[in-house]
Parts: structure tokens; sequence; C-alpha cells
């Protein structure tokens, strides 16, 4: 099963830990979503880099709106991809949450199924945020975002899952890591991380943070004397 990080368009740099197609009207009254990630209603996935950036206050983002095929929710992008269901926001509805999550599914890179659980590329989101944003969510499903580390351990709880990142620079080069195992542990333990083996040529700049757990601004669980995130 899969997961992945996409940073596109800033110049090739290292993996880092912290800088780590919708639903219709009608299905959307059925299912209340759980993560506050929101889908933006006046621009096109092909229009990203034009978005405004997101806000950072406590008001809750709205559920997505918009036109797509929809029969779930589903436990995860491969199982959506099973019932035909192509790219976009999908709702999933992992096997111990208690609601639906939205979550961006890529069903035509490398053979589809894929998770989206972090997408930088353009900087109209902050990432230097709280642990309460790192933990549901923030930004928005078709451009930059993070889907919430509640919900990438709900995620990863269900069973194996492979976590690949790919970055792509202004000229186009690529290049990407991958760990053959990926898991956050619970809130209760800081959303501790589970790396498997990494293979890729981005270089392996995550290994050395297994089995750490998430450090944000103010809530400081690194092992220095500082507060790195």
């Amino acid at each position: 099963m899969r997961l992945l990080l996409l940073f596109t368009q800033p110049p090739l740099a290292p993996v880092v830990p912290h800088n780590p197609a919708s639903t219709s009207n009608e299905s959307r009254a059925h299912f209340d979503t759980i993560n506050d990630i929101q889908r933006d209603q006046t621009a096109s996935a092909q229009h990203w880099s034009d978005k405004a950036p997101s806000p950072l206050d406590d008001t809750p983002l709205l559920p997505a709106v918009g036109p797509t095929k929809f029969t779930g929710p589903w436990s995860d992008c491969q199982a959506a991809q099973q019932d035909g269901q192509p790219s976009g926001i999908v709702m999933l509805q992992p096997a111990h949450a208690q609601g639906i999550i939205q979550v961006w599914c890529d069903q035509e890179y490398d053979g589809g199924g894929w998770m989206v659980i972090q997408r930088r590329q353009d900087g109209s989101v902050n990432f230097f945020t709280t642990w309460q944003h790192y933990k549901n969510g923030f930004g928005n499903l078709e451009g930059e975002h993070w889907l919430g580390l509640e919900y990438i351990h709900l995620l990863t709880r269900q069973g194996s899952y492979m976590l690949r990142v790919l970055m792509e620079d202004w000229s186009g080069r690529q290049a990407q890591a991958e760990y053959n195992t990926f898991a956050l542990e619970p809130e209760s333990d800081f959303y501790r991380l589970q790396l498997g083996k990494y293979q890729g040529s981005a270089g392996d700049s995550l290994s050395w943070h297994n089995g750490r757990q998430f450090t944000t601004l103010d809530h400081d669980h690194d092992a220095y004397s500082g507060n790195c995130a």
C-alpha cells in the first residue's frame, strides 16, 4: 500500500521530516469529514501556483465540494482505484477512524493507488505551525497541504505501507526517496516515526529520524536541548 510526499518546483534539496475529483453536494450530505483540509472551490488543479495562501487560524476549513465520481468511502486509495475511482479528492474511512477523511488519491503515477499525505510546491502555505495544525491537517488538498498526523497514523495502522518522496525543480529535474515501510505511532507516543529500508536518488534524510517523536514549534519532543522544529 502506498503513500506519497510531493515537492515540486522549488530547487532540489534533501528531504527533511517537517518540510516533510472531490465529492458531489449530494454525496457530501451523507458524510461529515473529520480532517480540516479544504478544497479550493474557485481554482482548478492545473492552476495551483495561482492560489492565495491558506489561512492558519482556529476556524475549521470547509469540506470538499465539487463534481466527481463517488461511491465510497474506501479504506485507502488502492481500494478506491479498484472501484474505478480516478485521481482526485476521495473520501476514506480507515479501519479505526471515527469518521471520514478527505485524501488526494493519485491514480496515475506509477500504477496508481497513492495517498498524497503532503504536497509542497509554491510556498503558499505556512508549514512552520503548531502541534494542533500538524495533528489535524492544514492547507488545500488540490495544492499545498499536510494531511494530518492523526489521519496518517490511522491510515498506516491498517497494514503495511510504503512511503515515496518525490521532488522536482523548476527545470523538471526529478529525484525520489522510497522507504519500504512507513508508519506513525499514536499521539500518546507523539506520533513516533517508524521507517523501513531506503532506496532512491534523493539521498536518505529520513532514516536518521527513525524512531523519533514528532516536534513542532510549540511541542518539543526532539533529542536536542533546544527546539529543532
